[in-house]
């Protein structure tokens, strides 16, 4: 590639990442809609339905994302009936997140919203597969400076 390239912005990984992102995000929202979920309230349940009764900590560790952030997101969900705030027995500062049975039962219809997207992507799930491991490893190198 030539320099006077490099700089096009169709040339970007960078750029081609986040529109890409805006999209999926964009197409997630539809169907969550449905389900009446937002992108992150859906990251958080997935998080959760992987493995209940997690810490703030454990959840946000796990989304990559502050605990702070994360607070007013669960404090909605559990206004919402999907969870509810547990104090730890041992530590009170320690805050459990545990699922309601509305929450478990949600989890047919994220399993729906995932089907879609997927059918969405034009991809098969190995492409898909793929290339999402290509995009951990691209974060774990760059994480790591």
């Amino acid at each position: 590639m030539h320099d006077s390239e490099r700089l096009l912005l169709e040339n970007q990984l960078c750029f081609a990442l986040h529109s890409t992102s805006l999209a999926m995000t964009q197409l997630y929202k539809e169907h969550l809609e449905a389900i009446g979920l937002t992108y992150t309230q859906y990251t958080v349940m997935l998080v959760l339905w992987e493995k209940d009764n997690l810490t703030l900590k454990e959840i946000a560790d796990r989304l990559r994302q502050k605990s702070g952030s994360l607070t007013p997101v669960i404090k909605r969900m559990e206004n919402e009936g999907l969870v509810r705030r547990c104090r730890g027995i041992e530590d009170d500062r320690s805050l459990s997140i545990q699922l309601t049975d509305k929450g478990h039962k949600l989890r047919e219809q994220g399993l729906e919203v995932n089907r879609c997207v997927s059918g969405a992507s034009g991809m098969s799930y190995d492409d898909m597969r793929e290339l999402k491991d290509k995009l951990v490893r691209i974060r774990e190198i760059i994480s790591k400076k």
